[in-house]
């Protein structure tokens, strides 16, 4: 199983920029990038409550599971 980040999705439908938006949350844009680019190991509920509230949008949008494992 996998958690894809879908936050680069995100982004491109409000045509906000990796820097805006890391400066909109409180993040650096390096962070960022770890979490748009699916390497992010854990994420804390604040900065997930930062990111919904910037996007206007529900962590459902920004996280999905997706199963990988092929005997499912």
């Amino acid at each position: 199983m996998a958690i894809v980040v879908r936050l680069d999705v995100e982004l491109a439908k409000r045509k906000l920029s990796v820097g805006e938006f890391a400066e909109r949350v409180g993040l650096t844009p390096a962070n960022v990038a770890v979490l748009k680019n699916g390497r992010a190991k854990a994420v804390r509920f604040s900065t997930l409550e930062a990111m919904c509230r910037v996007l206007e949008c529900q962590p459902g949008d920004l996280l999905e599971w997706v199963n990988d494992r092929a005997d499912d």
